[in-house]
């Protein structure tokens, strides 16, 4: 990697990781839920749905989402351990529909019946234990990958922090649709497939950048899509 694109990308790093940025943003959601001394699975359970709604326009899915917890009136998991969901085929984010959370809630509440945590559970196991997605080892799974960065980086800025036994080097970068053209266009990748190959391979140019903390590289993007609009 030249010099120049590297000391650009870790110098919008150093800018974007910066709460000032996601104040309107998903990870406001489960922020939240830390601000208030929530429980470690009402956390999960609100930067699970977070993370789910995480495609679109930012403005609509914090509107979305508001509208969600509202429904829920902030108390995530006590609506999931409930048993009794709403689940109507209405959208509640552009093709998410109130069925499809419900299913989500009733694999939480099967999951927290037996275990403490998340945590626990490889990308795999959370595709088709929590979301009820069918396996696809080649898929990138972004919200999934989303949602580990959110729980996992502890630099005390915009993540969490709180998934103590999962380390950021582990992470993989979320890939969607504005993440893979960033990085075709700063040379990162020169795959056109947004796969889970994809993301390992735009995870580990970053790695170069950021050895302990790859992650990282996602606030550079965002600086990146920010810069170039």
């Amino acid at each position: 990697m030249e010099a120049a694109l590297k000391k650009q990308l870790m110098d919008w790093a150093g800018e974007y990781n910066d709460p000032v940025h996601f104040a309107e943003d998903p990870i406001a959601f489960p922020t939240e839920f830390v601000r208030r001394g929530a429980t470690l699975q009402d956390i999960e359970t609100a930067a699970v749905f977070a993370a789910h709604f995480a495609w679109g326009r930012r403005p609509m899915i914090v509107r979305d989402l508001e509208r969600f917890f509202d429904f829920l009136e902030w108390r995530p998991l006590d609506y999931v351990m409930s048993g009794d969901y709403r689940s109507d085929n209405t959208s509640c984010h552009r093709t998410i529909k109130w069925s499809e959370t419900a299913l989500i809630c009733r694999n939480l509440k099967e999951f927290f019946n037996k275990e403490e945590s998340l945590e626990k559970l490889s990308n795999a196991q959370i595709r088709t234990r929590i979301y009820g997605r069918k396996e696809d080892p080649a898929a990138a799974d972004k919200k999934i990958n989303l949602m580990r960065r959110w729980m996992v980086r502890n630099d005390g800025k915009v993540d969490l922090g709180i998934w103590k036994n999962s380390s950021p080097t582990s992470l993989i970068i979320p890939l969607d649709t504005h993440v893979h053209t960033q990085a075709l266009d700063l040379g990162l990748t020169k795959r056109t497939s947004k796969n889970l190959t994809t993301a390992l391979e735009i995870t580990d140019s970053f790695r170069e950048i950021f050895p302990d903390d790859p992650c990282l590289g996602d606030f550079a993007l965002f600086g990146y899509g920010v810069s170039h609009r």
